[in-house]
């Protein structure tokens, strides 16, 4: 058997515990079980909405969700009686003990279809949400190497399975230290093959004036997300200090107004580590969160609070109350 056969048999019986737990934690939700699981609250994690296209090699999939699916959530959170609020209110809510729960929306990177394709379905219900940008793919100084490894593995003749396992591959390489020299090393190699990784940014995400005007919106907030969007766990703590300052310094100058909420790049336990939430509150961020994943409750660490993805192989309105119950993070926990 194939390493790329074994990789899409693995990823298969993966999607499929993943599915099975979500439909057992919504089944024990309906029933009132698990009821301290909620917690106090929930922050979700998005990246791209749009409507969906078919692909056969698709390994940024799970960052995209449709703008019907951002609707049902949304509807579903209503129905459950959940407050939807401003990341920067959280602070305040989970000190308040006898505020209703809540739920927030959070979009990471800055995606042009954030305001094309998102905006539209929280202005429908008033819903506020915070994007993450990250200054380097405003100024068009740094790439998305999820999406060029993604645009060269798709030129090549390897079969689908085996171009899940290379980029699988790439993600491991990538992902440790000397980040900076891994992405520059691929983008050479994008470059080679003719396609521009910079361009790919410059496609996708928002430019500055875009922002400045997107960031006008009552119910839009930016936060800041570094400047490289290299995993801080991974840098020594100057340039960990400089890369929140610099995405700070960067938000207040398009939208006039200083960012009070970060996002930790990746935001695994190797990416978002105590120091880096240190250095979030020394530098004035009054909210950090990581994609650690649970609800929240009063007493956590506030420039470290989780996130909980919402999963474009999962998506299905009653997902979202389970997810919410907070039951898959305790069963998992």
């Amino acid at each position: 058997m194939g390493s790329g056969l074994r990789q899409s048999l693995r990823r298969g019986v993966k999607r499929a515990a993943i599915t099975g737990g979500l439909e057992a934690a919504g089944l024990m939700a309906a029933a009132g079980l698990m009821g301290a699981a909620r917690g106090r609250g929930i922050i979700f994690t998005l990246h791209h909405v749009r409507p969906k296209i078919a692909r056969a090699f698709d390994p940024n999939g799970h960052l995209e969700v449709t703008p019907e699916f951002l609707d049902a959530a949304i509807r579903q959170l209503q129905a459950q009686n959940y407050r939807l609020l401003p990341l920067d209110r959280v602070p305040a809510a989970l000190a308040d003990a006898a505020h209703p729960p809540f739920a927030v929306f959070t979009l990471d990177d800055g995606y042009r279809n954030n305001r094309d394709h998102a905006l539209p379905v929280f202005a429908r219900h008033g819903v506020p949400f915070t994007v993450f940008v990250a200054g380097g793919y405003v100024d068009r100084s740094h790439s998305m190497w999820w999406e060029t490894g993604a645009a060269l593995l798709e030129k090549s003749d390897a079969s689908p399975a085996e171009k899940y396992a290379a980029f699988a591959r790439l993600g491991e390489t990538i992902l440790r230290a000397g980040e900076a020299r891994h992405v520059a090393d691929l983008d050479r190699r994008a470059a080679e093959a003719g396609i521009d990784a910079r361009a790919i940014v410059a496609e996708l995400t928002l430019d500055a004036d875009e922002l400045k005007s997107f960031a006008a919106h009552p119910l839009v907030t930016l936060g800041a997300h570094t400047i490289s969007h290299r995993a801080l766990g991974l840098l020594d703590e100057a340039e960990a200090e400089q890369e929140m300052r610099a995405s700070a310094d960067r938000i207040e100058a398009i939208a006039g107004k200083r960012p009070t909420t970060i996002a930790y790049p990746y935001g695994d336990p190797l990416a978002a580590t105590p120091r880096d939430f240190a250095l979030a509150a020394r530098l004035g961020f009054s909210v950090g969160v990581t994609t650690r994943p649970g609800t929240l409750s009063a007493g956590q660490l506030l420039t470290a609070l989780p996130r909980v993805s919402l999963n474009g192989f999962y998506q299905k309105r009653r997902y979202v109350r389970a997810l919410a119950s907070g039951i898959p993070f305790r069963l998992t926990g």
